[in-house]
């Protein structure tokens, strides 16, 4: 007589595959927020604020500023709402991680959002303000200034869109 242990085969196999997606989110959301975090503090140890530094010719430059608002400068001196705001997103990630990635791409999408999301966080906490420095554009025509966290979340948008119009299309063929 066979005694049986343990989950089945498959429902060990989603148990094992969910795992390696929390890994994947946790992991990149670490290394996100990290690398935010180092490129951040070698800026502003090795540049002035509101200097521009050429990078490439002067398409792209390093500029330091300070901002104290939302995505692309908006709202402006608002740090403590937009922290609370962001502990809110934060918590939603999490969750949604939890109830709704089912493969890969939402993970890295997720993944990639949580930790632009703690990294301007980190320093909306800690200075009062995010730190940009990515500076592009031509002549006066200038892009809003970002960083490695607000590139991690524009990806990550743009992931989740591409997600969205995909099993949308899927979604409808199979129905027509």
């Amino acid at each position: 007589m066979r005694r049986v242990t343990g989950a089945p085969p498959l429902a060990s196999g989603v148990r094992r595959a969910g795992r390696r997606l929390w890994l994947l989110f946790g992991g990149l959301a670490a290394a996100v927020f990290v690398t935010d975090q180092l490129v951040k503090a070698w800026i502003v140890a090795a540049f002035e604020v509101g200097v521009p530094v050429d990078v490439v010719g002067p398409y792209v430059r390093i500029t330091i500023s300070h901002n104290t608002g939302a995505l692309f400068g908006l709202f402006r001196d608002q740090a403590v709402l937009f922290a609370l705001f962001s502990l809110a997103v934060i918590g939603f990630i999490v969750w949604y991680h939890g109830r709704g990635a089912r493969n890969i791409v939402q993970s890295v999408a997720l993944g990639l959002l949580l930790g632009g999301a703690i990294g301007n966080l980190v320093d909306r906490i800690r200075l009062g303000y995010v730190v940009d420095f990515v500076d592009m554009g031509i002549g006066t025509w200038r892009f809003y200034t970002y960083n490695v966290a607000d590139s991690a979340i524009t990806t990550a948008i743009l992931l989740l869109i591409v997600l969205a119009l995909w099993s949308g299309r899927a979604v409808g063929s199979d129905g027509g």
